[in-house]
C-alpha cells in the first residue's frame, strides 16, 4: 500500500488526479465540513442541497457517490455517513475504512484521495488513524494507494510511523 499526502486546501486537491475522493459526513453537522465542505463549495453547494433534501443524511454506513468532474479534478466523490459526531472514535474510523475499501474494490478504483473519518476535528489521533489505514488495507490487494488529506503536523507523525513500519518489514525479511 502506497500512502501519499495532500493538504486540506482546494489548491492542493486541484493538483491531484485520482478517480475517487472519499470523505465522511456526520448526520448532525451541517453544512459539511473538511474536504466534503471544500467539495461542496467547488460544486456550487450541491452537497448542501442534497443534505437539505435528506438525500444525504450522514447516517452511519450510508454511502453516496456524486460526480466530481468537471468542477473538480476527481471523477467521483464518495460521501460516507459517519453517524453522530459525538460518537466518532477509533471504532468508527475502522468501520469507515472497512466500508471504504469495500466500495473502492467494487468500483475497481485502485487509488483514492481520502479524508480519514474523525481526523479533521482531531477526534482520532494521527498514529491511531494511520495504523487503522494499514490494518484495513492489508487484506485488500485491490486498493493500491491512498492520498490522505492531512495537516502538516499530523502528516509528519504519520510519515514517521510509516517509515518505522517499513523498517520492521525489512528486518523481518
Amino acid at each position: 500500500m502506497l500512502v501519499r499526502f495532500a493538504t486540506p486546501a482546494l489548491a492542493s486537491l486541484d493538483e491531484l488526479d485520482a478517480e475517487v475522493l472519499a470523505a465522511g459526513v456526520y448526520e448532525d453537522v451541517r453544512p459539511a465540513r473538511g474536504v466534503a465542505g471544500l467539495c461542496d463549495w467547488r460544486l456550487g453547494g450541491r452537497i448542501s442541497r442534497l443534505m437539505s433534501t435528506g438525500f444525504i443524511s450522514g447516517k452511519l454506513g450510508e454511502v453516496v457517490m456524486i460526480p466530481g468532474k468537471p468542477l473538480l479534478t476527481l471523477d467521483k466523490v464518495l460521501l460516507v455517513g459517519l453517524g453522530r459526531r459525538s460518537e466518532m472514535g477509533k471504532e468508527r474510523l475502522a468501520a469507515f475504512l472497512e466500508l471504504l475499501v469495500d466500495r473502492l474494490s467494487k468500483l475497481r478504483a485502485r487509488a483514492a484521495v481520502v479524508e480519514l473519518a474523525g481526523r479533521p476535528e482531531e477526534l482520532v489521533e494521527p498514529l491511531a488513524a494511520i495504523a487503522a489505514v494499514l490494518d484495513a488495507t492489508a487484506a485488500s490487494p485491490e486498493v493500491d494507494s491512498f492520498t490522505l488529506v492531512e495537516k502538516l503536523d499530523a502528516r509528519a507523525a504519520m510519515e514517521g510511523y510509516l517509515a518505522e513500519q517499513r523498517r520492521r518489514v525489512r528486518r523481518a525479511l
